[in-house]
């Protein structure tokens, strides 16, 4: 009995964990952090940033801040007078909510002229469509996929192995 409740457990675990790790935390300028000489546009070009997906930024405090802002601001620098719209804590964490363009400055006098502004797209985490053959389901399977396979198939055969000496 042990054995198929560990089996259950597992499998719950296994079945989830792609779902819960599907959100992405990104530390926006990487291991440079939010700072002035970092080109934001570079570190962005490669990423795609999906709804639920986390942006952090991290900086001195006191150093800069985090201004999320609409377009037309971005383009200008224009900081909001509204101080309540900013984030000043050196570990700011900003989840994205919802899809379109993204804009976010830092309101330090000069430092988003200097670069250190950052302009997102946000996309819609769509289910993925339901294959057509057993073919097609293996040509797009990802090793994670794969891996997963094959481990409930060992878990199966070790829990029926098992069972089989308990008869």
């Amino acid at each position: 009995m042990a054995v198929h409740r560990s089996l259950v457990n597992f499998a719950i675990v296994a079945l989830m964990s792609p779902v819960i790790s599907s959100a992405m935390e990104y530390i926006v300028g990487g291991d440079d952090g939010w700072k002035l000489g970092v080109k934001y546009d570079d570190w962005a070009k490669d990423k795609q940033f999906f709804v639920g997906d986390t942006l952090v930024f991290k900086y001195k405090g006191g150093d800069h801040n985090v201004y999320k802002v609409a377009g037309d601001e971005f383009k200008s620098c224009t900081v909001p007078s509204n101080n309540s719209l900013g984030s000043f804590t050196g570990n700011d964490t900003i989840k994205l909510a919802n899809t379109g363009t993204k804009w976010y400055i830092c309101g330090i006098s000069g430092h988003c002229d200097g670069g250190m502004k950052l302009k997102i797209t946000v996309l819609d985490r769509a289910p993925a469509p339901a294959p057509s053959t057993a073919s097609t389901l293996f040509a797009k399977a990802t090793g994670f996929h794969v891996l997963l396979g094959m481990i409930f198939a060992v878990a199966l055969i070790e829990a029926f192995s098992f069972m089989g000496e308990m008869i």
